[in-house]
């Protein structure tokens, strides 16, 4: 993995870390593709900078903190993956139960693509 696109992969999570959408957008390809996938199955999917932004301001809205620490990088072809733990602080209650001031915690992983010295798809797994 180039050095450039571990700085790109490590200032996006920053960025989400600390809730700047504004931040992490400046890191896209006007093209990304996002998907996150939850026990195998895609469970939410943006096409395009803008409908991720609209993700990207609902999810900030349900969490009052969340965190994600990178525990290891890899490279495999053109693609960036990083493992992660994930922690999370719910700030209102949710349609599976879970409710306000629950903590979640998670391990997964990210699968980055970069196009144009930007990021242009993100795979989220959990």
């Amino acid at each position: 993995m180039s050095e450039n696109n571990k700085g790109i992969i490590e200032h996006y999570i920053g960025a989400y870390n600390s809730f700047d959408i504004e931040g992490m957008l400046s890191l896209l390809h006007q093209d990304v593709l996002f998907r996150n996938y939850s026990n195998g199955e895609v469970n939410a999917e943006t096409r395009g900078i803008q409908q991720f932004r609209g993700l990207a301001e609902k999810s900030a809205k349900i969490f009052s903190s969340r965190c994600q620490t990178i525990t290891s990088y890899s490279a495999i072809a053109n693609k960036a993956e990083i493992q992660v733990d994930y922690k999370a602080i719910l700030s209102e209650d949710l349609p599976n139960g879970l409710k306000q001031g629950d903590q979640l915690q998670l391990k997964g992983k990210s699968v980055f693509e970069f196009q144009e010295g930007k990021i242009s798809v993100i795979e989220d797994y959990s």
